[in-house]
Parts: C-alpha cells; structure tokens; sequence
C-alpha cells in the first residue's frame, strides 16, 4: 500500500481502541521477570559457553604483540579470538568504528580479544590473564583544543538565506553567546548482549538491537557473508535511546567466538564498556547569533557548531532544529567537525534537536531579556507556519503557538516574576523556565503480517522492535480496531528477522511506521476474509467481533473454519508526496525549580510539557515516553557529563556511580498534556510521534529558570553549582 496522499476517513478513527490508555500487552512479562531479554534466551539453543571481550588499555596506536599463553591454560577456557584468528572483520553502514582492534587501535576500550568459557567467572578471570603489548601513539581528545588547531571538514550542508552579516550588523537588539554542552552517555538499563548460533554457514543473533533490517545489512558486512544467512531475533530491549541502533562488538564477537569454538556462545558488554566501546552522544560547541527588530522580530538567525568523532563518524548536527523553528529571512547555519580518537559518537535521542535547543532556547531567553519581552510572547511571535527557508513549503500542521498558550496558563506562568532573583521561598530562590520543542516527524516503510488464526484470534507478525516504548501494545491495538476485536483477542509477536520487515525504533518513526505496517496487513486481511465469505470487501465493516454486511452481522470466528486466513503487506511512502510539505512535531515546556540561596543546590520543583504529535494512539504509553524523556533532559541539564582523560583519551565516569542520571528523588511532579492534533499528511494513522520530543527543549528551560531564580546565566552543561555558586545573590 502507497501513502500518497492525505489521509481520508478510516476504520482507525473510528477509536473504539486506537487513542485509548490500554495496559501494556508486554507488561505482565516484564513485572514478573519472564520477559526474554537477549543474555537471558537460555531455551533458545543449548551448550551455552561465556564469552567475556577484553578492552583495549590504549585511545590510540597498534597492538605489537598479545600474550595468551596464561589465559589459555586457565580452567575451563575453551577459545580466544584476537584478529590474529578472527578471519575478516570489515565495517558497516551505520557505525564508523572497527568492532575488534588489531593491529591498529582506534579508541579506548576497543574490543582486543573476546575469552570464551564454560562459566562466566572462568572467562572473565582468563580475560584478566591476557597480556598485550601496546605501541601508543598521540591521540585527539579535546574537543576546543582540535578545533583551535586543526581544519575542520563540513559535517552537515551550511546553509544561506538571505544576507545574514548584513542583517545581523544592521539589527537594534542582537545576541551572541556561545554554549557548550559535553558528551553524553545512553546509559540504558539492559547492557548490549547477544547469544550468537551457527549452523554450517547460518548464524542466528539473539541479540539486542533497535533496527532489525539494519543489522542484518551492517552484520552481513562486517562479516562478509550474505543476509540470507542471518537471523536476527530481538523481541525485547531494555532501553537504546539510539545506542543499539545496529550491530555493536557484543553481537560481532559472539559470533565470532561461536564459529571459532563449534558453539553457541553468548556475550554481554560490562558496564564500563557501555561507555567507551560503544557509542555516546558527541560534545559541542554552539555560537548562536541572532538579531532582531525593536519589537522582537527575528530578522537575522545565525548558527555555527562544532562537535568530534572518529573518521567517518556522523555529525551531531546541533544547528538542525534552528532550521525550521523560527521566522527569520536572513539566517546560516554551519557544522564542523573535527576528528578526535575518543569513543565513536553517534545517536542518542533525539541527534541534533536535544543538544541544539540547549542551545537556542537560552539564547532566545536571553534575546527576550534585551527586549525587556516576555519568553513566551517572543516565541509565538517568531512563529511560523512555512519553512523560513523555501516559504513555497508549509507545515502539516505546527500547533507551536498554541503549545505556549495551553501551557502557560495550566502552569500558571502569569506569576513568573520577570526580575531575576526576585522570589524566595524561604532559603530557596525560586525561577520559572520555558523552551520550546521541535522533533522531526519522519516514517518509513514498513510492513507486517496479521492472521486471523482458527482460533479466532488475530495475530500479528512484524520485525519492529520494542525499546520499552509500547510497540507491542499499539500495534496490537492497531489491528484490533481495524478487525473489529477488543485487544485481548490479539496476539503480537516482533523482532524476529522471519518477519516482514518494518522501521525499527530510531528517530521518533517508529508508533507511526509500524502501525502503518499492521493497518496496510489488515486492509488485506479484510478484504480476504470477505472474498472467503463471499462478501464485497468494499461494504464489509468488522465490529464487536463480528463482519458487517448489509444486515449480515457474521462471527469473525466463522471465517477461520475453513483455515487461518493471512493479509501482509507494507506501507510505502510517495517522496514526492513526502517531500512537499514539513512534518514536524512540536512543543513547549515549562519548569519551576528552587535553587538553595547557601548551598547552590538545584531542586526541580514541577515540570510541565505540551506536546503536539498527531494522533496519539495510546496516551498511556505516549505519556510514559515523555516523562521519560523529560527526566532525560533533567539529567543534560544538571548532572550528565562524560569526563574525558585529555592525557589518556577516556571517559573516566564509565560506571553508573560516576556518571550520575537523575533518581525518583530529583524528580516532582511531571505533567504531560497532547494537544488535540491529527495529521492526515503524515501518515494514515494520522499519527506523528513523541518519544524524542519530550526531551527537545527540556535543558533550555531548566537553566532558563535558574537565571529566573538566581540572576546567574550559565552557557555550559551541565549546570553544576561549581559554575555559578560564586555569583550567587548575597545572603542577608
């Protein structure tokens, strides 16, 4: 099925299930611990061996010798590979980084040797015993130090339009700051692991991983032989926010190990291995330059960003969200990046609109404090409802303005003070912060199989995956109502490479991508249980279990006496079509926090965010991501930073004590409101997304209320008491 065109009315809107708060189908597994997660597939295969990766002791330089001499007489060692045996070992498509060293060393942490053993214990004490010989040779690892010193490459197209220079010289009110914020951990709860199987030339991966499709294309690379001869199976993930997008070490040296050894073989990373052998989100540094008129109108936007990565590493492309979020007829943007030999840099929730709008949205504060202007009023009035840069182009639908007004009067912003410092609640000073939010609302092709079994019961089959997001749950409501059942008459079952493949979750696609998938499936499903009941596909409704024709109300169980009866297909997406228009998803979020006038200490208080995401398919699940993700942006704001070794080239706080993240006890109350939005234009559910907008802006408005409550302006995450505890206002 091609989605070409705007969505008309469809059996989704008749939301009888779609659009309410249903249970999750996955929950009673994962409260009572019998979900499969990948390291814990024991049924799958038997003879499980350990394998345990070794990590490179160096940032950079080549490995002139590897001792394995004592590891391999240790007890119940039963193989080591190094790249002295591993065979080929290439790259993929998405990550830059080689998942083994050897001879060369690209990064701290990288992958040397992984030990193989009957019991965990026995591989990790054989691992210890390795020794290796290191040639290490000067890396990169500051991020201000290489851009002062070397030449930066284009990492995202510059744009131009307009006479920025021109405007911005000429402009009454200007800002120019810059704002750093540091490299970023995903720190999810379940560590990469993967059990690796070979039979003759096969090899299965129970493995933990976001984009099925992805890792079978990055696996068959890396190991030089073809898709046909993978599968790939992942049907539950304990978080990735972006750092399980595809094939990492963990799934590499599994397989490996087990063709090496003539077993299976599984494989998790150690914590701190989570840090510095897989990816992280990239450091920047961010000139925002903006000049308006008198009455606070935009006239020249400008913004330049520095970040670094391997060679070959993607961009974290800052200045992204800038592009579209404001009116402005004069504006440039640049993105430069320069290599350091650190961990490879890739996505993290939200690439480019997170770190950018820590960015922008102070700058915006600090542009509304020259004009002596209310936050909030500035936004709206910068608003725009075509592409700033090709105004042919319109929005979908952009509810920003309305984002601001709804939340500003359910948070009661009318009693922000607008003089800093001004409000004290006992040894508390008191500030209200606001931000706005902008996430990109893409789709992909995806596709699934539904069958209504002889049982009577739907069953849905795709590849999508579950990061703790509810795909289960949506898509399962999905075929609910376009098969006219209640929930608990379906059955979902994902993340196996068996199934028709669908988007995967990355990128806030994937409510909308993959439901589309099981709508597409169960139009041919309807349609083949008609022709089966010799019914006119076009006049059959399907309600209370039941086909609808005419006066005929039919048990659905009827149909599958002759035999289950399977609809697949895929949802495709016209460009042209796709690219006519702007989908986006926005939002505004609102903070109040304390700040100890003694101490320094910060205390949020109570958040608030509106989202406008299209259709919201389940407000459970949808509300469960954002306050997820707005803890995220309470940890990038306050506490989260890798602290890198500039002598060593490491992130030294790669454990859980070290790189703090937000507990229950950092976290008020969050309140969460969707405005109502459908967008026939993004998709046939009319759906869009919220998973990574719940975090764009949240840093923004947290610091902008610490300047409402201190008078303290801070350009630097994380806002730690050390930056501004000195400039505190006196304590009488």
């Amino acid at each position: 099925m091609k989605f070409d065109k705007a969505a008309g009315k469809n059996p989704i809107d008749q939301l009888k299930v779609v659009g309410k708060p249903v249970d999750r189908i996955d929950g009673p597994l994962k409260v009572t611990g019998t979900a499969p997660y990948a390291y814990e597939r024991h049924d799958v295969v038997p003879n499980q061996a350990y394998g345990v990766i070794l990590g490179a002791a160096i940032a950079k330089g080549r490995i002139n010798a590897i001792d394995l001499s004592a590891a391999r007489a240790a007890p119940g060692v039963i193989g080591i590979v190094t790249h002295e045996n591993a065979g080929h070992v290439g790259v993929g498509d998405f990550y830059t980084a080689r998942p083994l060293a050897g001879p060369a060393v690209d990064h701290y942490h990288q992958a040397v040797a992984v030990v193989v053993a009957e019991t965990f214990e026995q591989a990790r004490y054989a691992a210890s015993l390795i020794r290796v010989d290191y040639a290490r040779t000067p890396g990169a690892f500051d991020l201000e130090t290489a851009r002062v010193s070397g030449v930066e490459p284009k990492a995202f197209p510059d744009t131009h339009v307009g006479d920025f220079d021109t405007a911005y010289a000429a402009a009454p009110v200007k800002v120019d700051a810059t704002y750093t914020t540091p490299d970023h951990a995903h720190v999810m709860m379940e560590p990469h692991a993967t059990i690796a199987a070979w039979e003759g030339d096969k090899v299965t991966l129970w493995t933990s991983i976001q984009i099925v499709q992805w890792g079978l294309r990055d696996f068959a690379k890396i190991m030089g032989m073809p898709k046909e001869n993978i599968r790939i199976d992942s049907p539950f993930i304990g978080g990735g926010f972006g750092g399980k997008a595809t094939i990492l070490s963990d799934a590499v040296m599994a397989a490996l190990a087990a063709r090496a050894v003539g077993r299976p073989v599984k494989v998790t990373l150690a914590r701190p291995h989570l840090f510095n052998n897989t990816t992280h989100r990239a450091a920047t540094i961010q000139r925002l330059r903006i000049g308006a008129t008198s009455d606070g109108r935009i006239t020249a936007f400008g913004h330049d960003a520095w970040d670094g990565n391997l060679p070959g590493g993607i961009s974290e492309r800052a200045p992204l969200p800038g592009l579209l979020l404001y009116a402005g007829a004069n504006r440039r943007t640049t993105v430069r990046q320069t290599q350091l030999d650190l961990p490879e840099a890739s996505a993290m929730r939200a690439p480019g609109e997170a770190p950018g709008l820590m960015a922008i949205e102070i700058a915006m504060d600090e542009l509304a404090e020259k004009l002596g202007m209310d936050p909030v009023a500035l936004r709206i009035l910068n608003d725009t409802q075509v592409n700033p840069a090709e105004p042919t182009t319109r929005f979908t639908i952009r509810q920003l303005p309305e984002a601001f007004r709804t939340g500003a009067e359910r948070f009661g912003w009318d009693r922000r003070s607008a003089k800093p410092g001004t409000v004290r609640d006992g040894r508390w000073l008191v500030g209200m912060g606001t931000a706005a939010a902008i996430r990109g609302g893409p789709v992909s092709p995806s596709g699934a199989r539904v069958t209504l079994t002889m049982a009577g019961r739907i069953l849905v089959e795709s590849d999508m995956t579950d990061i703790g997001t509810g795909s289960y749950t949506i898509m399962g409501q999905t075929a609910a109502e376009m098969l006219g059942v209640p929930v608990d008459r379906v059955d979902v079952r994902i993340g196996d490479s068996a199934f028709p493949a669908a988007s995967g979750s990355l990128g806030q696609r994937g409510a909308a991508s993959a439901t589309s998938g099981v709508y597409a499936a169960s139009v041919k499903l309807r349609e083949a249980i008609a022709q089966r009941m010799g019914l006119n596909a076009r006049d059959t409704g399907f309600a209370d279990g039941k086909v609808l024709s005419g006066h005929r109300a039919i048990p659905l169980d009827e149909a599958a006496r002759g035999g289950a009866i399977v609809g697949e297909d895929s949802m495709t997406y016209d460009d042209a079509y796709m690219k006519s228009m702007e989908r986006q998803t926005f939002g505004a979020h609102f903070v109040e926090l304390g700040v100890d006038a003694m101490t320094g200490e910060v205390r949020m208080r109570r958040m608030l965010a509106v989202c406008a995401g299209g259709r919201i398919l389940n407000p459970k699940t949808a509300r469960s991501q954002v306050i997820g993700a707005m803890t995220m942006g309470v940890g990038a704001a306050l506490m989260e930073e890798l602290a890198v070794d500039k002598r060593f080239g490491f992130f030294v706080n790669h454990d859980m004590a070290g790189y703090e993240v937000p507990v229950h006890a950092d976290i008020p109350r969050q309140d969460v409101i969707f405005l109502d939005e459908l967008d026939p234009d993004a998709s046939p559910m009319k759906a869009k997304g919220v998973g990574e907008l719940g975090i764009c802006g949240v840093a923004a408005a947290i610091a902008n209320a610490i300047y409402n409550a201190t008078g303290v302006r801070v350009r630097d995450y994380p806002i730690t008491l050390d930056k501004f505890l000195d400039r505190l206002p006196a304590v009488a």
